[in-house]
């Protein structure tokens, strides 16, 4: 059981629908979204800004919470639903590629105290980790957990770390060679970040196989289904610290599969922080054709996407209060 406190808890309930589930929608990207409009246009800040207002707009009432950055999220955070909770992204967008390591930042004019006066109910901290990685870089990573993990207990607010896991050695993630390992990279990162030190509140994760290598979902196989079945059940049992599951840009109908795919392995998520999964596709039209055709495929495709998504959580994900105990 992870132990909370009081203050931390009446924040958390503020996150999770009347069933303790997790079912938030993240549209926290930067630099990833400034890619995704750019595939059309050049991408101003305010391209930035009006997509997400509309998206908090138009999908929160569906949400029990989103994630949002306080670079250009805050103005869609005051346009959410009354009843949709609010977690504030801490670290800069993508990281320093010229030097190794992947080392994590957070936004220089920021603070837990700040992220908890914007109005956040928890702080989301993104980390890049390759447990094989060398222990010099590894324990800089640790320690830097260890300093935002003080900082939510200081300011009660909940910690949400992201872990995206990588090989140092293979940079491509999507590759078949990476599926092999992939396992081994989520669940030992999942142990680490689990221990009592980093005062981390809840993982957001990434399911540990890639899904399209699995026999069944792909036209190559890295692991049979009774093989990805024990990764996901080895992931739950890895960690008594709640975790959610990231849609990691797959289609939702390929999410919807893989979560009732983890609920048959005997995975205990407790929900979801789903980006591109539930809005990618408004791209298109809010670029091509403005704000009128982005607010309709919102209220139809998105509203869809993320209903079908809440549906099949109600039958695979887990109450984060059987995890949670308080201090």
């Amino acid at each position: 059981m992870k132990k909370i406190s009081k203050e931390k808890f009446s924040r958390l309930k503020n996150l999770v629908d009347e069933r303790g589930i997790i079912s938030a929608l993240a549209i926290d990207q930067r630099g990833a979204l400034k890619k995704m409009i750019g595939r059309y246009q050049t991408a101003t800040d305010q391209n930035i800004i009006q997509l997400k207002k509309l998206v908090s707009q138009e999908l929160t009432p569906y949400a029990s919470a989103i994630l949002l950055d306080p670079e250009y999220g805050l103005p869609a955070s005051q346009l959410r639903d009354s009843a949709c909770g609010l977690l504030l992204a801490y670290e800069k967008t993508g990281y320093d590629a010229t030097t190794s390591g992947r080392l994590p930042d957070s936004l220089p004019v920021w603070s837990v105290k700040r992220l908890r006066e914007a109005g956040a109910d928890a702080c989301k901290f993104l980390l890049y980790y390759d447990a094989d990685e060398s222990a010099a870089i590894n324990h800089q990573k640790q320690a830097y957990i260890e300093r935002i993990g003080s900082e939510c207990l200081a300011e009660g607010l909940p910690f949400f770390l992201e872990i995206l896991s990588y090989d140092a050695n293979n940079s491509d993630n999507q590759s078949l060679e990476y599926a092999k390992v992939k396992p081994h990279k989520v669940i030992e990162a999942m142990k680490e970040f689990s221990k009592p030190a980093y005062n981390v509140d809840v993982l957001k994760v990434e399911v540990p196989v890639n899904i399209n290598f699995v026999a069944g979902f792909g036209e190559k196989s890295v692991y049979t289904k009774e093989q990805a079945q024990a990764y996901f059940e080895e992931q739950s049992n890895a960690t008594d610290v709640p975790f959610i599951f990231l849609s990691a840009g797959v289609s939702a109908k390929l999410f919807q599969e893989t979560l009732n795919f983890a609920r048959q392995a005997g995975s205990t998520f407790n929900g979801v922080l789903c980006g591109r999964a539930t809005w990618a596709n408004v791209i298109e039209p809010y670029v091509r054709n403005g704000t009128s055709d982005a607010v309709a495929w919102l209220q139809n495709h998105g509203k869809q996407n993320i209903k079908e998504l809440n549906a099949v959580l109600k039958t695979t994900a887990s109450s984060i209060f059987d995890k949670i105990d308080l201090i």
